[in-house]
């Protein structure tokens, strides 16, 4: 035994003696060999290197123990690690922006293929009915349908004024295709739109059509603004949010995590996933957009079911042809008592004279019949899609996003680069301080929660002012989708406005379904009776051309009973600025 204690003194060194503990990674390898690899890859000098390990007094964020870096090394990766982790929460965020992006797209592809779809429609019903007639003024229907096309991307002014306008132009170049024996100068058609739209309703040339019209367009084009308008939002303020602002303590917090294990030669050893979480629920607490997220989410769901349900854009753009239809037919049909009654406000037209004088319409145009197109096919866009399918998938898409805020800082540990897989948490990782287990309470995401946060000190105070400025933005999106879907515009309040009460839904969706069949117009129209001499007391001028009114209130009926004030966009902006804190 005693010849044998040299030789055992002999091996003693080279056997394995207990697992190192934390911290002690540079007592096994003094060894830079790892980190000058990683780092001379991503350019960095390997004059700046060290080979073995040294001293690490010189350190501010990384343990002063034994390091590969020295302060410029630190400091510049410092730098990266923070715009590694800005990346990565904007990485991580980009589908949902790209959801919003492409929603908005394709919603707004498809409403103007249904404006578009519609005008088309119209152009070849009306040319078919009225031939030569409606070629003549063709130029009043396609403004209508741009400024449609204008109030639907935003455009200032009331869609009320757009389509009284409208009716206007109309009944002013149709009232004298049914007297081509009289000449009709400009201010007597001054006069007969002035009687029109008066506000006791007395004249309704067109009978109900400028009221159902104006219910169904004017309830869908604000749906689908404010539709897409809140898409718009939505996109921007989470693009915008996930720029997030890193502090100095979350740049340093971040470095211990990623930059850290580089300087203690441990490059391939994972952080550990509860020292991520900490760090990404600290560096992320406040610039979330929770609790207005949901709130957001169920407003865009709710005004896109409206637009297939009780506020239907294609039903609404479908009948666009019909009403005015419907109104035309009205005219020739009731041709008798409304040309008394703008014969008794205005007066008696002169004559025409002879050479002027209109010649009838032709028997085969006057007793050709407008007579509906065979159903077409839903408009789609170019992708296939029509607004069923995309509100299906809206729903499906935004039911994924909906715990997003709450469970980004998840998705952040979640990357290789950031912490060790949840199935190898039992295997050592990188502490913060060396090789080992994470022994320090992981903290939930609520501001409460982050004050015991053991790796970095959190601002409770409240978001900051960015923050609170993209809340407002959702908030008054969401007032706006939301009033949206009770069919008033926040964009435009106006307390004339004249719109159905609270039953209005229901007889808004009678009234879309019905006039879908065909009218036929009469062959020849009644004769109307004999206008009242010139110099009668009521003249041309007198009387009835004194009585107009250009309120919106055209249709003479009862103004709605609910209004938003502005004050109420205040009140929200004073909660957001000025909420708890």
């Amino acid at each position: 035994m005693y010849a044998l204690r040299p030789l055992l003194l002999l091996l003693l060194p080279l056997c394995p003696g207990p697992g190192p503990g934390p911290g002690s990674e540079a007592k096994v390898t003094r060894s830079c060999a790892e980190t000058r690899q990683v780092l001379g890859a991503r350019g960095y000098s390997l004059s700046l290197l060290p080979p073995t390990l040294i001293s690490g007094e010189h350190l501010r964020v990384c343990p002063q123990e034994y390091t590969c870096c020295s302060s410029e090394t630190e400091q510049r990766l410092t730098r990266e690690t923070e715009d590694s982790f800005r990346g990565l929460v904007e990485e991580s965020g980009s589908f949902l922006v790209h959801t919003l992006a492409a929603r908005h797209r394709k919603f707004d592809e498809l409403f103007r293929e249904l404006l578009s779809a519609s005008e088309r429609s119209l152009a070849q019903l009306f040319s078919r009915s009225y031939g030569r007639l409606y070629a003549q003024h063709a130029p009043i229907f396609s403004g209508l349908f741009s400024r449609l096309r204008g109030h639907y991307g935003g455009a200032s002014g009331g869609l009320d004024d757009t389509l009284a306008d409208f009716w206007a132009q109309l009944l002013e170049r149709a009232f004298p295709l049914l007297h081509p024996q009289y000449s009709f100068p400009p201010d007597y058609l001054l006069c007969l739109t002035r009687l029109a739209s008066a506000a006791d309703g007395s004249l309704q040339p067109f009978g109900d059509s400028p009221r159902r019209l104006r219910l169904q367009i004017t309830r869908a084009l604000v749906a689908a603004h404010a539709l897409i308008q809140g898409l718009a939002t939505g996109r921007d303020v989470v693009s915008t949010a996930l720029k997030v602002s890193v502090s100095q303590g979350c740049s340093r917090a971040v470095m211990r995590l990623t930059g850290c294990p580089l300087c203690r030669g441990v490059p391939s050893l994972p952080p550990c996933r509860g020292f991520c979480l900490n760090v990404a629920r600290g560096c992320l607490s406040g610039g979330g957009l929770d609790p207005d997220w949901g709130a957001y989410l169920d407003a865009l769901l709710l005004l896109a079911d409206r637009l297939q349900g009780p506020f239907s854009f294609e039903l609404a753009a479908e009948s666009i042809g019909v009403k005015i239809s419907e109104g035309l037919m009205f005219l020739q049909e009731n041709s008798v008592g409304v040309s008394a009654q703008v014969f008794q406000g205005c007066g008696g037209p002169h004559p025409a004279p002879a050479r002027t004088r209109r010649a009838p319409a032709s028997r085969e145009e006057a007793g050709r019949l407008w007579t509906s197109a065979a159903e077409e096919e839903r408009p789609t866009t170019a992708a296939g899609t029509n607004l069923p399918q995309l509100v299906w998938e809206l729903r499906e898409r935004l039911g994924r996003v909906r715990g997003f805020w709450a469970g980004l800082p998840l998705t952040v540990c979640g990357d290789p680069r950031m912490a060790a897989d949840i199935s190898q948490e039992a295997a050592p990782c990188w502490t913060g301080a060396g090789r080992g287990r994470y022994l320090p309470p992981v903290v939930g995401g609520s501001l409460a929660e982050q004050l015991n946060n053991p790796e970095l000190e959190v601002d409770v105070s409240g978001p900051d002012l960015p923050t609170r400025r993209r809340r407002l933005q959702l908030r008054a999106a969401t007032a706006r989708m939301r009033a949206a879907a009770l069919g008033h515009d926040l964009d435009l309040q106006d307390a004339d406005e004249d719109a159905s009460g609270s039953g209005g839904g229901q007889h808004y969706a009678d009234d879309w379904m019905a006039g879908t069949a065909a009218v036929a117009p009469p062959a020849r129209p009644p004769r109307p009776p004999r206008p009242p001499r010139r110099d009668s007391p009521g003249g041309k001028g007198g009387g009835g051309g004194s009585r107009h009114n250009q309120s919106r209130n055209r249709g003479g009926g009862t103004p709605v009973g609910f209004h938003i004030h502005p004050i109420l966009i205040l009140f929200l902006s004073a909660l957001a600025l000025l909420g708890p804190r």
